[in-house]
């Protein structure tokens, strides 16, 4: 496998191929945001998850391909810079949980709740909602038919541990959904990919859980 999720602002995008869906990762803006392009191998199809900044290199990525959906893992406004002008140019629907829903600079079209299905053509991803860096944060599963599941956090986990909270009751709900619908559910295979940085894997991250509820951040 070629891919490894290191990618820079003004960089090339990194792109994996996997059976039925090709996930294309670019870093944008100021604040070293990830976007991520999902393409539906069998109808071309596309959903973008984030439309952080930089409109122009994300259209640039998108190419011919249709894109059907934008889903914005949460309200904080460094994850929806070209939300607008991606919406403008594509015409694609827009998708968020109803909590953060409101913050965004566009009309939501359709908001979605824990275990709901986005459909990326002929794939299906499903919502995992994550109570904490946000109120409604959420982040998007991957079942593939070769049998790894890849889990895209937004700001809810990170390579080292959970999203940033402003409080002990966010961060213990962060947690708790967490461990409960994330580690609690999904093997150590399962590869997720952060609104920033670098990617990781649950059996990385796993071991290091009680350190992280120790430290409360």
């Amino acid at each position: 496998m070629t891919y490894t999720g290191d990618v820079q602002v003004g960089g090339p995008a990194d792109e994996r191929e996997l059976p039925a869906l090709t996930i294309s990762k670019l870093a944008v803006g100021p604040m070293d945001n990830n976007a991520y392009l999902l393409r539906c191998r069998d109808t071309g199809e596309a959903v973008l998850v984030d439309a952080a900044n930089e409109a122009g290199r994300l259209l640039d990525l998108l190419g011919n391909a249709p894109l059907a959906t934008v889903v914005t893992t949460h309200r904080h406004p460094d994850h929806w810079q070209a939300l607008t002008e991606v919406v403008r140019a594509t015409g694609a629907r827009t998708i968020a949980h109803p909590l953060d829903a409101g913050e965004l600079p566009v009309r939501v079209d359709e908001t979605v709740e824990h275990g709901d299905p986005v459909r990326v053509g002929t794939c299906t991803l499903s919502v995992i909602h994550l109570r904490g860096h946000t109120p409604g944060s959420i982040a998007l599963r991957y079942d593939d038919p070769d049998g790894v599941t890849h889990l895209f956090t937004g700001d809810s986990l990170f390579p080292g541990g959970p999203g940033r909270t402003t409080n002990p009751t966010d961060f213990t709900s962060l947690m708790d959904d967490l461990e409960a619908r994330i580690f609690g559910e999904l093997p150590d295979a399962t590869w997720f990919y952060p609104g920033h940085g670098k990617d990781s894997t649950l059996g990385t991250e796993r071991p290091a859980i009680p350190e992280w509820r120790a430290r409360g951040w």
